[in-house]
């Protein structure tokens, strides 16, 4: 006789019941997706250098016109709870105090990756698109690219580009303000000339 295990999914309210009690803490470094909490790979020190440099890059290009999130959840749906490396949100006046932002508060997400990148392209790319995530951005920093999927569906993204250097790329909802792929990634570039 063979036995299948049966897996058990969590809802957000008893991920955070787990944080409450003391089972997960700031250091397990794990975000909930589809049900499941996932551990999150380690950052090292090009995947931080890159994420500062865009903190300041979206910070000084955004701050009138959205909320810049580093690291902290995105409530997709009950069993889904990211936290990708940006979010580029609606401005609220409560910084979303009454609860994390949902999929229409984002404009875009943003990824950056390395060892991780078949991961977000596999599984979190395919989630963001089928909760209605208009745009993920995953900065590839393996081949310093980046990557942009649009149009989502139930199927995932229905449009991808890869930017490469010597292009410029501009988040759907702001078209007017474009990068170069080299300011975004200008710290890694030196190790890469």
């Amino acid at each position: 006789m063979i036995v299948q295990a049966q897996h058990k999914k969590f809802t957000a309210d008893q991920y955070y019941q787990m944080a409450e009690s003391g089972i997960l803490t700031q250091r397990d470094r794990v975000e909930l997706i589809e049900g499941e909490i996932i551990q999150m790979a380690a950052i090292g020190k090009n995947h931080a250098v890159c994420v500062d440099r865009l903190n300041e890059l979206f910070v000084l290009a955004f701050s009138s016109q959205a909320l810049i999130r580093v690291q902290n959840p995105v409530r997709l749906s009950n069993y889904s709870e990211p936290e990708p490396d940006f979010a580029i949100l609606r401005l609220r006046q409560d910084f979303y105090l009454n609860g994390h932002p949902q999929p229409e508060d984002v404009f875009a997400v943003v990824e950056v990756s390395d060892s991780s990148i078949d991961y977000d392209r596999g599984v979190k790319a395919p989630l963001y698109a089928s909760e209605g995530i208009q745009e993920l951005w995953i900065i590839d920093l393996n081949v310093l690219a980046v990557e942009v999927y649009r149009l989502p569906s139930s199927q995932g993204y229905q449009q991808v580009q890869t930017f490469q250097r010597g292009e410029s790329v501009a988040f759907q909802a702001f078209p007017n303000v474009s990068f170069q792929v080299e300011q975004l990634l200008i710290p890694i570039l030196g190790n890469h000339a």
